[in-house]
């Protein structure tokens, strides 16, 4: 089996694994409350979605 010449540097092992992150899902602040929230999603704060109530906590 093949054994690398070189060993791999930290850099080009770093630049590698740039993709291997953990990602915050996309939030917004909520317009009434001013909670951050899921995009497109009812507030769990005050219930309401595009300005308007439509939840009760």
């Amino acid at each position: 089996m093949a054994v690398p010449f070189r060993r791999t540097s930290k850099t080009r092992k770093n630049k590698r694994r740039t993709h291997l992150k953990l990602e915050v899902p996309g939030m917004v602040e909520c317009p009434d409350c001013g909670e951050y929230k899921l995009s497109h999603r009812v507030c769990k704060a005050c219930g309401s979605y595009k300005g308007e109530k439509v939840a009760s906590k």
